[in-house]
């Protein structure tokens, strides 16, 4: 994706003139790291930019290269800011990747590190603490740690507003609203998006009425109205991938999958979760995996000739990449799952003893969608 022009759309013009100015290309000083322009915080936020870009986009693995060239480039400076930038970036692109605890860590030593005297709005236009507030709350959230996530994305959105920068509240609320929306407080969420939406038409730039929009679609699809979810959803996903973006397009995918097959569409609900599945294989987006399987195995629980053992195997494999994510919030939904199916074949037990030590291993947010789900069909299992 082209930097200059992303960041023209998203109204930070002020960025788009240094790359003009210097020329520079982020690949060439990847391999060029021994030297540096004159002004060494400008080959880190050229680079920054190039991590950014790519994150949208959907380049995972390029994101987390050039990140890790940062971060070790940062190692060698005495300045601080250089480290924020590089644990920012590297922390955005593990997580992305499905490294969640890892990237977490990085996310923790940004907000560690930050000194708003020095620091502020220092990450390509957006302040760093905020941009790593709200990118943990949702690492959080994985982990299985929801009312820390909800605190954090919170703050963030609380911190934007205090520093009265556009662009770095366009992120809070965004992402806050990814978060609300896991924790499936879809009332908090609204709130963000009529917020964003409302920003982003006094602001001005496509990229964000566009991703209001987008949330927006989820949001429909989430709360039961599918027929008006799909074509906003399918829109700005074309819109999206018409200018190379491809961020959240797993998510996407699923929820077009679920909706689509709470309609009876159950072609379309496979093609799409197919879908989703190629794209993580093809872009390494890979921290909705394991709800991508989940989807995939309801999908074909639901079908008019529902797929027993395909479905099984879905779950289970949902189950596994949660595992090794460390993702215990992707794991109570795939047990969950899981476990519903065991019971309707009988096998209470074994459903129980499933779901019972991951529904245990949580010690808040027992408030949220999921943990209050888990908690019935454990009842139920034990009644």
């Amino acid at each position: 994706m082209d930097i200059d022009g992303w960041l023209r759309e998203i109204g930070l013009e002020q960025y788009a003139q240094t790359f003009r100015d210097n020329a520079i290309n982020a690949d060439v000083l990847c391999k060029a790291i021994g030297e540096p322009p004159e002004d060494p915080l400008l080959l880190f936020l050229l680079l920054t930019g190039y991590v950014v870009a790519n994150g949208v986009a959907g380049n995972v693995e390029a994101c987390r290269d050039v990140a890790t060239g940062i971060l070790s480039l940062a190692e060698k400076q005495q300045a601080s800011a250089p480290l924020v930038l590089g644990h920012i970036c590297v922390g955005y692109s593990l997580l992305l990747g499905g490294e969640i605890t890892d990237g977490k860590a990085h996310l923790d030593q940004t907000i560690a590190l930050y000194d708003p005297a020095e620091h502020r709005l220092l990450h390509f236009g957006i302040d760093p603490r905020v941009s790593a507030l709200v990118w943990r709350s949702n690492a959080l959230w994985m982990l299985g740690h929801p009312e820390a996530a909800r605190v954090d994305a919170d703050c963030a959105v609380k911190d934007a507003r205090a520093i009265g920068h556009g662009p770095s509240l366009m992120i809070a609320l965004s992402i806050a609203d990814l978060t609300h929306m896991l924790c499936g407080n879809y009332a908090a969420g609204s709130e963000c998006i009529g917020e964003l939406v409302a920003l982003a038409d006094e602001i001005g730039g496509a990229f964000w009425k566009l991703t209001g929009a987008a949330i927006r679609g989820r949001h429909l699809a989430l709360i039961g109205n599918a027929a008006n979810s799909i074509p906003l959803m399918i829109s700005t996903r074309n819109a999206y991938e018409a200018t190379g973006r491809n961020f959240l397009a797993p998510l996407d995918l699923a929820i077009l999958g679920s909706t689509h097959a709470a309609l009876g569409k159950f072609d379309d609900a496979r093609r799409y979760v197919a879908d989703a599945m190629n794209s993580i294989e093809t872009n390494k987006e890979k921290w909705f995996e394991a709800e991508v399987n989940r989807v995939a195995g309801e999908i074909a629980l639901k079908s008019p000739a529902p797929h027993i053992a395909k479905a099984e195997g879905y779950f289970e494999r949902a189950l596994a990449v949660a595992r090794q994510q460390q993702a215990k919030s992707w794991e109570l939904r795939a047990a969950t799952s899981l476990a519903r199916l065991w019971r309707d074949q009988g096998k209470v037990q074994q459903a129980r003893e499933l779901l019972a030590p991951v529904y245990g291993s949580f010690t808040e947010g027992f408030d949220t969608r999921d943990l209050k789900e888990a908690k019935a069909l454990l009842d139920e299992l034990a009644a």
